[in-house]
């Protein structure tokens, strides 16, 4: 089964969706280039270290 391919693909979308989100915020410099390296680095725990706690929409999350 290809569910690892599948897996990869959708972590990697994941992550540039993020990664696109943390560019457009209105956050600081240094933050989003923070947060960028984080998503870089740890793709899987970086995404969601930045669903919970990164820059962004504050108002859609709970």
């Amino acid at each position: 089964m290809q569910t690892n391919g599948i897996l990869g693909l959708i972590i990697l979308l994941a992550d540039i969706f993020a990664l696109f989100k943390i560019a457009k915020s209105a956050e600081s410099t240094g933050m989003k280039l923070l947060w960028i390296v984080i998503v870089l680095v740890l793709p899987v725990l970086g995404l969601i270290a930045w669903f919970f706690a990164g820059p962004g929409d504050k108002a859609l999350k709970i």
